[in-house]
This record gives structure tokens, C-alpha cells and sequence, in this order.
């Protein structure tokens, strides 16, 4: 019996995700998990009541946004200065809805699609994608990650150099989301972090769509893009860069990783932020791939992209 995909559909849906998916697969705590996720955007940041910031987050919620601290003060402060504070709506509104969202053991995603202005062409836009991943104990939110970068303001975050170390796939996976892990993992970690491009045959479909903006769509395509940077060595089962954590529900494997970059607020020093890769598996393939990638801007004059 084929797995049907865990996950609610938005207005925005993302391409290719069926509009008959539904949570069945997640189990009852799950189910309250995502409920309370949707539940704090639609009152927080939907409808701008600050007040319902203790109902939802906990007071020493650890928080992995490179510009906020810890805690829920900080997010007090962020919607007591939103205006204007809005009636709470019953539902969220079509247009403020996750492209995206699922829960796994004691995670609940939200995947949003963005839309900005195309730093190659002005007069024109592209979509992106962003996520907010939460982790809820006791009915509360107590840790937090987006995909944020750094601001050139200094923050007192203490968690710039460190994610928590949670590791490995959560929740309980039924057989099938096995197999669809396993697939992804192929492209994460052999193709990609391994270098074998000749393993795309093996778990990629020949139509691969790619969400990422700056690599072309298709499996062949893909190979091309990649063969520039791919250095293959030893295939080994263990991973290079293993992801922070992996949620496998139904047909979607979502991967959170932990990047490093320069702190603008002072490059000497290196600071850690947060990024997602998530794979839709069906049929033995991997069908599509979304990230946080949003598009780079034009090279300097005289310089190839």
C-alpha cells in the first residue's frame, strides 16, 4: 500500500505535492504538536497579540536565530511593536498559510514560499523558500530555528557557535519511511557529500524538480551543475557533515543543518546559522528538493558565475 504523504497543504502549495494530502500518518501527538505550531503563528504573528507569547513558548525557550537571545522576552518585544494587533482569525488566512507543514516525534516544520525581487533582474521576481522548525515539550515551544543569517547588529544570543546537538532521524518511522529516508540519504550524503553524480541514476527521477533557484531542474541537468564541484572518494556509511537532525514523514525526509559563516558584525570572527534540505520521495525516486537557498546575485564584471 503506498504511503500516503504526511503533511498539510497550504494555499501556497509547493509544486508537484498532492492537495488530497492530509496528517492520517502522523500519530494523535503529532497531530497536537503541528496544531499548537500553526496555532502561534495564526495568533502571534498573523493576528500581532504579544499576549499570547507565555500561552505558547516557553520562558526559557532556546532560541537559534543568530539575532535574538533565548528566552520569550525577545518575542514579546518583536510583537508588542508590530501594528497594527489584528482580531485572532478562526483559521489562517489563505495568504499567510505554510506552503508546508508536518510534525514528527516532538517537531513540528512549517515551510514557507517567498517571494523577492530577482537580484539579476530587477523588474522581475523569483521564489525561495524559508522554514520555521520548532521542537514542543509539555504543550509549550522550548527551542526554536529558522533560516536567518546574522545581522550586523551585535545580539546576545549565546547560541552563535552551537546548535543543539540533538543528531539522527526522530520519531518512530514505519517501513516505508525507511526506504524513503535511506533514498534520500543517497542524494545528501553519497552524491552530494561523497561526490558520486553516477548514484543520481540510482534515486533520482529523470523529471527531478529543483526549488533551489540557482540549480536547474531535471536529473541531468543536476549532474551537469554538479560535476563542477563533485570530487568523489570512498563511499563510506557514515556522514561527512551529518545533518543536525533528520524528520522523515510520509514522503517528505526534511534535513536541518548547521552552517557557518562570517559574523558582519565583525569578520574575523565565524558565527553558526541554521538551513534546511527537504527531499519528496515516491516510487522508489527522489521526485523534489526544496532548500533555503534564495538567488545569488549577479557576478562582478569580467567574473563567471
Amino acid at each position: 500500500m503506498k504511503l500516503k504523504l504526511a503533511i498539510t497543504i497550504g494555499a501556497l502549495a509547493l509544486s508537484s505535492l498532492s492537495a488530497q494530502a492530509q496528517s492520517k500518518q502522523m500519530t494523535p501527538t503529532e497531530q497536537v504538536n503541528l496544531k499548537l505550531a500553526l496555532d502561534w503563528w495564526r495568533e502571534g504573528f498573523v493576528a500581532r497579540h504579544a499576549d499570547v507569547v507565555d500561552k505558547y513558548l516557553a520562558k526559557d525557550m532556546i532560541q537559534h536565530n543568530p539575532n535574538m537571545a533565548d528566552g520569550n522576552e525577545r518575542v514579546k518585544g518583536l510583537l508588542s511593536g508590530m501594528t497594527p494587533v489584528n482580531p485572532i482569525p478562526a483559521t489562517i488566512p489563505a495568504d499567510r498559510l505554510p506552503a508546508l507543514s508536518f510534525a514528527k516525534g516532538d517537531y513540528a516544520a512549517l515551510i514557507w514560499e517567498r517571494e523577492e525581487k530577482d537580484p539579476m533582474d530587477a523588474s522581475k521576481t523569483y521564489k525561495h523558500n524559508d522554514f520555521d522548525l520548532f521542537r514542543i515539550a509539555n504543550s509549550k515551544i522550548v527551542e526554536h530555528w529558522d533560516g536567518a543569517m546574522r545581522n550586523a547588529q551585535p545580539t546576545a544570543n549565546p547560541n552563535l557557535q552551537s546548535t543543539a546537538p540533538h543528531g539522527g532521524s526522530v520519531g518512530t518511522l514505519i517501513a516505508q519511511e525507511k526506504k524513503n529516508q535511506e533514498i534520500a540519504d543517497i542524494e545528501m550524503r553519497d552524491i552530494l557529500q561523497y561526490g558520486h553524480l553516477e548514484l543520481a541514476d540510482k534515486a533520482m527521477a529523470a523529471g527531478y524538480i529543483q526549488h533551489n533557484p540557482n540549480v536547474p531542474t531535471g536529473r541531468e541537468a543536476f549532474k551537469t551543475f554538479f560535476a563542477r564541484f563533485a570530487k568523489p572518494t570512498e563511499l563510506k556509511p557514515e556522514w561527512k557533515r551529518p545533518p543536525v537532525l533528520t524528520l522523515t514523514s510520509g514522503n517528505i525526509v526534511f534535513y536541518l543543518v548547521e552552517n557557518t559563516g562570517k559574523d558582519p558584525a565583525d569578520p574575523s570572527k565565524e558565527y553558526k546559522y541554521s538551513w534546511f534540505d527537504m527531499l519528496r520521495v515516491d516510487d522508489g525516486m527522489i521526485q523534489e528538493h526544496w532548500d533555503t537557498a534564495k538567488k545569488n546575485p549577479a557576478p562582478p564584471p569580467g567574473k563567471k558565475q
